[in-house]
């Protein structure tokens, strides 16, 4: 029995020399549709497996496309960050998503990072499911399942502040519930050994991410969407290709 061939799309608004440049570095191994509004992509790829659909909503054009079955994964890529997720909660009929971001640092070092949205992973149940889901793509793209949990102090640091207190007996909590580690706020010594790692919420998490893509010369190759039923990875147009991002969806699709 023949295997299916993978079909993911990605999304077109600026850049789109960097996108078709991740398509085509990829695209032996899956079918990648390009969405951009007409006239974007001036060059059309010479790959068979990469395709250019136009349209004047192509964020909309590739949720739908999402959802109806038309392609098994899509990667924002450089469209607009508000108008593709507004689009991608409307048709899942969710209030919020929540991510779990591929980080690279300037050394090379790669890890899974939750929460990296404000509004996810505020309590410890949503933390516990966070650290299930992301074990699952740990495992897919290659990374250690091992997962350390951050607080907000070292263990010596316990009586100088009721918030310090309550976040290291939180972290204790959730690495006790879920066989994870709880390696204080030493980040630095949790990514040499943990595939996955648990920002002690989502105001620090967006706020490691941010620091390490932005002013850390590091990388965010994609963060996938956990609470919906499609598969779906948000990107940074900071990111430097969309090869990972583009790979990172298509093993979730295994």
């Amino acid at each position: 029995m023949p295997v299916a061939v993978k079909r993911v799309g990605i999304g077109i608004f600026e850049d789109p020399e960097k996108v078709i440049e991740s398509a085509v570095a990829v695209c032996t191994s899956m079918e990648i549709s390009c969405y951009c509004r007409p006239g974007i992509v001036k060059d059309k790829p010479s790959e068979r497996s990469v395709h250019i659909l136009e349209s004047a909503h192509p964020e909309q054009a590739m949720i739908d496309d999402l959802m109806n079955g038309s392609i098994d994964a899509a990667v924002r890529g450089t469209l607009p960050a508000n108008a593709t997720l507004k689009a991608l909660k409307i048709a899942e009929g969710v209030d919020h998503l929540e991510r779990i971001a591929l980080l690279e640092t300037a050394g090379g070092k790669k890890f899974l990072l939750t929460p990296v949205g404000v509004d996810e992973g505020w309590t410890v149940p949503e933390k516990l499911e966070l650290i299930k889901k992301g074990k699952i793509i740990a495992k897919k793209f290659g990374l250690p399942e091992k997962t350390g949990i951050l607080s907000g102090g070292r263990l010596g640091d316990i009586g100088r502040h009721k918030q310090v207190d309550a976040s290291m007996a939180e972290a204790e909590l959730v690495a006790k519930l879920s066989d994870s580690v709880h390696c204080e706020i030493l980040i630095e010594d949790a990514i040499q050994t943990c595939g996955l790692i648990i920002a002690p919420d989502g105001i620090s998490g967006n706020l490691i991410f941010r620091t390490l893509t932005f002013l850390g010369n590091g990388y965010g190759h994609g963060a996938p969407v956990v609470n919906i039923r499609r598969i779906f990875v948000d990107s940074s147009r900071a990111s430097p290709n969309y090869a990972n991002a583009l790979l990172l969806a298509a093993s979730l699709l295994e």
